[in-house]
């Protein structure tokens, strides 16, 4: 089986959460032949030079699991797309673009964050435009520890502060975007997060019946997808 998660959004304030994750690395995820995280695995990441105590606890687990012979990938989310070489060199976890096809028992599946469907949101698309050039996070990671620290929080205010006014409808996934992908990379299958909204969606793309399959958030329990060369199934689990 493989397994899928995203949207844990790790952070010290969330003791519980981490537990569960760390619970999960331990038993679960040991069964695995593979684990993809869909993104947003921390709830922020100004630097791989942090020394925030519980990112090196996770990268300790994830590369324990790694080390059992369980492979760990990992995609960049909305909140943790500065995750570096140097973290996933400690954590054992290989980094993967921000679309990527997989062949899993014979389904061509494509996964992803999710964040690039949502474009009805054009303020957060603008804003995702600007933090992803290359010369912007250069600047913003060579600066002092202290002062990412101030920026990310005053991000992360203004964040919460613009999603409290914008609708439910903007913040989704927009359709056609959705078919654009499965269209563009010729599957029939898609994975993604962001969104905190679990369900697996039937749809028409490429002449053909396809399949979102989106996970969930690690609020109160966990949520993984589960892939098999029997079924698909969208899974939440206690911590």
């Amino acid at each position: 089986m493989i397994l899928f998660i995203a949207d844990l959004h790790l952070c010290s304030e969330e003791p519980a959460i981490t537990a569960g994750f760390l619970r999960f690395l331990a038993g679960t995820a040991r069964e695995a032949q593979a684990l993809y995280i869909l993104g947003d695995l921390f709830e922020a990441w100004i630097g791989d030079d942090d020394p925030e105590p519980l990112h090196q606890e996770i990268a300790l687990a994830i590369k324990a699991l790694v080390d059992s012979g369980v492979p760990c990938y990992f995609i960049h989310g909305n909140r943790d797309f500065l995750v570096g070489k140097r973290f996933a060199l400690k954590s054992g976890m290989t980094l993967l673009p921000e679309e990527k096809v997989l062949d899993l028992y014979g389904r061509k599946m494509l996964i992803l964050h999710g964040d690039t469907l949502c474009t009805d949101d054009h303020g957060y698309q603008a804003f995702r435009k600007k933090v992803h050039q290359p010369w912007l996070q250069w600047l913003f990671l060579a600066m002092p520890l202290f002062i990412r620290k101030r920026v990310a929080a005053r991000m992360r205010a203004g964040s919460k502060s613009a999603n409290s006014t914008k609708s439910m409808t903007i913040m989704d996934v927009n359709q056609h975007a959705v078919v654009d992908a499965l269209t563009r990379h010729q599957v029939q299958w898609m994975i993604h997060g962001h969104t905190h909204r679990p369900e697996i969606h039937t749809l028409q793309a490429n002449g053909e019946a396809a399949f979102r399959c989106v996970l969930g958030a690690w609020h109160t329990h966990g949520s993984m997808i589960k892939v098999t060369a029997e079924d698909v199934e969208l899974i939440p689990f206690d911590f």
